[in-house]
Parts: C-alpha cells; sequence; structure tokens
C-alpha cells in the first residue's frame, strides 16, 4: 500500500462523514430564503443585510454564506465596505422558489422527511423494514398513508415529484419513441409534472392521471389548470379498484416502493388492461446488473427501505417481473441521468 494511497483514505473517510453537513447547509439556506432573497435583490448583498432580511442572527448568518460559497451556491466579493454575497448560476436555476427547474421543494422534503427517517437507518437494516413509526409514530404497513398523513404533507410531496420531474421528464420520455400511443395512463402520476412533459412531447396524446382520490384533489386545486385539456384525472387505488383500458400505461418510480409479490400483482392489471400492442413505461433508477452502482441508486434503495416496502433493480429484475406479467418484447434505455426507462409491449 502506497503512501498516497494512506494519505487519501482518512480523506475521503472526512468527506463521507461530512456528507449529511453539506446537506444541511444546503436545506437550511433553502428553508431560510437566501437564494431567493438574493435572486430579487438583484444585486449582492452585505451578510449583516441578508440577516436582517431573513431575520436571523448575524453570526450564524455569515457562517451560513461562507459555507454555501465553499459549496458553489455562493459567491463573495470584497470590497471597501466588506464581503458582498451573491447566487451562482447553479443557484438560481435549482435553488430559487420561482425558477422552472427549482428543486426546492424535493429538497424540502429530504430535509424534513426523508432525513428525519435516516436517522433510524441502523434498526431498518436490523429490522428489514421503514421506519415510519419510530420517526413519526405512523404504521409501517401504510407507507403511503404515513407520506400522505396529513394536506400539508402530501402537498409537500407532490410538489417536491413535480420538482424531479422539471429536469428529469423529458430524458425518460424521449427514451423510446412514445408518439404512436396517444391514449396514455400515468399511474400515481401525482402532482401531474410528468403527464405535462408527456403532452409536450407528443401533443397528440391524451394522459389521465391515475390516483387516490385525496391525491386527485390536490392536483386539481394546486397543481393542474382546467385549461390543461389534454391531461384528465381518475380515482382510484391501483391495487384494489380496475385499471381502465390504454394504449400505454406509464408508472414512474412506482415499482420501487414495492417487492416484488405486489409488482407482479400491479403489472399483471395492467397487461389485462392493455391494448394489444399496447405496452407500460417503467421509469427508475436502473442498478448495474451486478450492483455495483450507480451510488446514487444504491442510495435511493437504502432510501427504499427506510421510507417504503420496495427497494431499486436492475434492467434484469425488472425485465423479469415484466415477462411474469405478460408482457413480450422489453427495452431497455439508460439515459445517463438519474433515471431511467424500460418499456415493455404487449
Amino acid at each position: 500500500m502506497g503512501s498516497t494511497e494512506d494519505l487519501d483514505y482518512p480523506q475521503i473517510i472526512m468527506q463521507y462523514s461530512n456528507g449529511f453537513l453539506i446537506s444541511k447547509v444546503m436545506f437550511t439556506a433553502c428553508e431560510l430564503g437566501v437564494f431567493d432573497l438574493l435572486l430579487e435583490s438583484g444585486k449582492p448583498l452585505s451578510s449583516d443585510a441578508i440577516a436582517a432580511h431573513l431575520g436571523a442572527s448575524t453570526m450564524g448568518t455569515e457562517r451560513l454564506l461562507d459555507a454555501c460559497v465553499g459549496l458553489k451556491l455562493l459567491a463573495v466579493e470584497m470590497t471597501q465596505e466588506g464581503a458582498l454575497y451573491r447566487n451562482t448560476e447553479i443557484s438560481n436555476i435549482y435553488l430559487t422558489k420561482s425558477s422552472p427547474k427549482s428543486q426546492y421543494h424535493i429538497l424540502m422534503y429530504y430535509s424534513n422527511t426523508v432525513y428525519f427517517c435516516w436517522q433510524y437507518l441502523t434498526n431498518a437494516v436490523r429490522e428489514g423494514r421503514n421506519q415510519y413509526e419510530r420517526a413519526f409514530g405512523i404504521s409501517p404497513t401504510d407507507p403511503f398513508g404515513a407520506m400522505y398523513r396529513s394536506d400539508e404533507e402530501m402537498l409537500k410531496f407532490m410538489a417536491g415529484q413535480n420538482s424531479v420531474w422539471s429536469i428529469c421528464g423529458r430524458d425518460v420520455l424521449a427514451a423510446f419513441d412514445l408518439s404512436p400511443f396517444t391514449q396514455i395512463y400515468d399511474l400515481g402520476g401525482g402532482g401531474g409534472a410528468l403527464a405535462r412533459e408527456c403532452v409536450s412531447l407528443y401533443p397528440n396524446s391524451t394522459i389521465t392521471i391515475y390516483d387516490l382520490p385525496k391525491v386527485v384533489r390536490m392536483a386539481k386545486e394546486q397543481f393542474v389548470s382546467p385549461e390543461e385539456h389534454q391531461i384528465a384525472f381518475q380515482e382510484g387505488d391501483f391495487f384494489i379498484d380496475s385499471i381502465p383500458e390504454a394504449e400505454l400505461y406509464i408508472l414512474s418510480k412506482i415499482l420501487h416502493d414495492w417487492d416484488d409479490n405486489k409488482c407482479k400483482q400491479l403489472l399483471t392489471k395492467v397487461y389485462k388492461a392493455c391494448k394489444p400492442g399496447g405496452g407500460v413505461l417503467l421509469v427508475e433508477s436502473l442498478l448495474n446488473e451486478d450492483k455495483s452502482g450507480p451510488v446514487e441508486t444504491q442510495l435511493y434503495s437504502m432510501n427504499m427501505l427506510v421510507q417504503t416496502e420496495g427497494k431499486e433493480r436492475t434492467a434484469a429484475e425488472y425485465s423479469k417481473l415484466l415477462v411474469a406479467a405478460g408482457f413480450g418484447v422489453i427495452q431497455v434505455k439508460r439515459t445517463g441521468k438519474l433515471y431511467d426507462a424500460v418499456l415493455g409491449r404487449k
């Protein structure tokens, strides 16, 4: 073992140890409104001015701003009046609420829900189940009852998922040519961001969001305008209620919530409802076949342990589930981004 390796190892361990500190700095700056304030100001501001606007301590604000500079989320300029802070491009695009590509809502969901659940990761590994009971006092047998435990929590979750599809939706929908499919059902489509991307990319299509009644209500109230005529809604629980006939079904980040038996149950219902020649599009983060990576997907799979009944899978594992349900020709497309696409045809 070389001396260079010996020197690198402690640095790697410290980087891993500090990972949650980095997350919390970004979460806190978002929650306090640092990036929104600097965008709205139109000019760099001092730490005193930022602290005053946010109603925060000068000492704490200055340290937070400097940490954001170190993370390249802010830039600082030294002037005769002192240090002046401004947003960097990445924070303007992804961390301000008003940006079309804002990730603010998913970051707040991570900060207030995911982060709390992960405090019990050791218990999750020992027990092999989600930690909603310890984190929130809610039964672990109903993960979505936990996620939707109040209108406020449901809104945060749905807004967070919309944030994800604002930057990832087009990649997965363009992975295959879906233009032959004009009648589409988005099962568990939530706040409708993926549906909106779909009708934008395939203007001849109509898409129906099929979700729980309370989710549909929230989507209509908060996310999807009545003027968006190509997007419709249907209330239902796809495990209990019938699934209507369609040419294509989209299951985006659905199967990773459930164990193999539940996935087979759902996919079998989809296959029976699907028109001949139709198909199902799975949108998931795919593990390598040997499960050696990508590290983001490995971490997502840990999160599925902490929060749901499911896991992330390889392309071969998803293909096996599709074949078991009856689907024939199966295609896999890795997008090179956060989420990938698997298309099964009937």
